[in-house]
C-alpha cells in the first residue's frame, strides 16, 4: 500500500483544463461606407470609413447589362447619381416591377458598365446629410474589383485586415433577368483568393434560396439579413427569430442580420424597451449577430439618444451603440463607422 501511494505522489498531476480564449470584439461594419460622412458606395466612402476604423466595407452588389457587379444600393440608380441630367441616356428610363414594388427610373441592368462609368455618384439623403451633397459629382459608381482592390491595399497601408461585406441585392430578380449574381461574385471572391471560412469576408442577403446555393458553391461565412414580412423568395422573417427558425438559419449561415428593433424595440414614446432574449437565442444556435443600422442623425435615433429637435442633427450614436452592446452583438453595422469604434473604446474603459 506504501509503495501504492508513493507512486501516486510521482506522478504528474493532471493539467487543467485552458481557459477559453477571450470573446473576438464585435466588428464594426461600413454600411455602403462612412455614408454619414461620404454619399454612400463610393470609393471616397469606402476610404474614409477605414479610416475611421471600420473592421468591414459593405457593398450592395446589383447587376450590369454586361455582366459586372457594382455597388448601389438599388439597381435604380435615379436618386444616387446624375443619370436624370444625361441627355444621351434619356430613352432608358422605364418601370419595373422588383420584388413587388413598381419603380420608375433608370437601371443598372439596362447600362454597360462603360456607360455607369460616365455617370457620378450624389448624395441620397440630401434633406438629412446637406453636407454630403458638396461631394456630389466627384465620384464614379465602383466595381467590385474596385472595392476589393481598395481593401487590399488598405490592409497591406495600415496593418489592420479590412474585409468586405457585400450584400447580394435582389438575387431573385436578377436571376430572372439572366444576370444571375451568385456567379459572378463566387468568381470575384476567387480571384482575390477569398474563398475560406477565414477570409475576410461575409455575405449577406434578405433571400434564403440564393445563400443556401451560395453555401454549396462557397465557404466563405454568410449572413441572413432579416427584415419585415417575407422576402422576394416567401421566407417568413418573424418564423426565423423562433428556435426551430434560427436552428434551419445555423443550416446554411454563419450568422444573423437583424433590424436594431428586433434587437432592442422601441416603446410607444420613441424609446428604447427592454431588449429580446433574440442575442441569446441566437448564440445558443451558434449563430453570430450583426444589427443593422445605426445611423447618427436624430430622425433615425431612439428618443434618449437626440441632441435638440433638428432632425438633420446628430446626437448620441456613441451612446445608442454601446446600449446595443450591452445584448452581446457579434458586430454591427454604422454609417458613422468611427461612432462605433469610440462606443467599443468606452466599453473597454
Amino acid at each position: 500500500m506504501l509503495l501504492l501511494i508513493a507512486t501516486l505522489m510521482l506522478q504528474p498531476l493532471p493539467r487543467s483544463a485552458a481557459p477559453p480564449p477571450p470573446p473576438a470584439p464585435p466588428i464594426v461594419i461600413a454600411h455602403r461606407g462612412a455614408s454619414a460622412d461620404r454619399p454612400e458606395h463610393t470609393l471616397a466612402a469606402y476610404a474614409l470609413a477605414i479610416d475611421q476604423g471600420a473592421d468591414f466595407i459593405e457593398p450592395d452588389l446589383v447587376a450590369t447589362r454586361d455582366g459586372q457587379l457594382v455597388a448601389r444600393h438599388e439597381n435604380e440608380i435615379s436618386g444616387t447619381t446624375d443619370v436624370a441630367a444625361h441627355p444621351e441616356f434619356a430613352a432608358r428610363k422605364a418601370t419595373k416591377t422588383i420584388d413587388g414594388e413598381t419603380l420608375t427610373g433608370w437601371f443598372t441592368e439596362d447600362f454597360t458598365l462603360a456607360e455607369l462609368k460616365t455617370l457620378r455618384a450624389r448624395e441620397r439623403l440630401p434633406q438629412l446629410r446637406p453636407a454630403n451633397t458638396a461631394f456630389d459629382g466627384q465620384e464614379t459608381i465602383p466595381t467590385l474589383a474596385e472595392v476589393i482592390t481598395l481593401a487590399k491595399a488598405a490592409s497591406a497601408r495600415t496593418g489592420r485586415t479590412i474585409g468586405i461585406y457585400p450584400e447580394t441585392k435582389h438575387p431573385s430578380y436578377f436571376r430572372a433577368a439572366g444576370l444571375a449574381l451568385e456567379p459572378l461574385l463566387i468568381a470575384a471572391l476567387a480571384k482575390a483568393g477569398w474563398t475560406r471560412a477565414d477570409s475576410p469576408v461575409f455575405i449577406q442577403s434578405f433571400e434564403v434560396e440564393n445563400l443556401k446555393a451560395l453555401r454549396s458553391k462557397t465557404r466563405v461565412r454568410l449572413i441572413q439579413l432579416i427584415g419585415d414580412g417575407r422576402s422576394a423568395d416567401g421566407a417568413d422573417y418573424a418564423a426565423m427569430l423562433t428556435p426551430a427558425g434560427l436552428k434551419a438559419i445555423a443550416g446554411y449561415a454563419t450568422g444573423i442580420g437583424p433590424a436594431l428593433d428586433r434587437v432592442i424595440p422601441r416603446d410607444a414614446a420613441g424609446g428604447l424597451a427592454t431588449p429580446t432574449t433574440l442575442v441569446t437565442d441566437a448564440h445558443g444556435t451558434g449563430l453570430q449577430v450583426h444589427p443593422w443600422t445605426f445611423r447618427p442623425e436624430n430622425y433615425f435615433l431612439a428618443t434618449g439618444f437626440r441632441r435638440g429637435s433638428d432632425p438633420a442633427a446628430r446626437g448620441d450614436l456613441v451612446g445608442a451603440i454601446r446600449a446595443y452592446l450591452a445584448t452581446g452583438i457579434d458586430g454591427l453595422f454604422s454609417d458613422l463607422p468611427e461612432a462605433a469604434v469610440a462606443a467599443l473604446a468606452a466599453e473597454k474603459q
